[in-house]
């Protein structure tokens, strides 16, 4: 499922296409921010976004062997929540 895909399900739910893509957008708008800005946003039972710095390394190039240092970054990290996983399980068991 696609961003627009998402409004057009979101749209059958609110009444009309504006006002989903508007929350689609504001929600969406809201976490890159807010977790851009160094807070974690938890939805219970869906899950949670963070911002986690990853220390420098050493990696070494696949092609040519050659060492190369890795600066450290900050990195967006989305962990589902407990209802969200327990749906997918419950899901993947009822197609076997």
């Amino acid at each position: 499922m696609n961003k627009l895909q998402l409004v057009e399900a979101i749209s059958e739910r609110v009444g009309d296409k504006k006002t989903a893509l508007a929350a689609v957008d504001a929600i969406i708008d809201t976490v890159m921010t807010t977790v851009a800005n160094g807070e974690k946003v938890a939805i219970t039972g869906f899950g949670s976004w963070e911002a986690v710095t990853r220390p420098a390394r050493e990696a070494r190039n696949p092609a040519t062997g050659q060492t190369i240092n890795v600066p450290a970054t900050t990195v967006p990290k989305w962990k589902a929540g407990q209802g969200f996983k327990d749906l997918v399980a419950q899901r993947e068991a009822a197609s076997r």
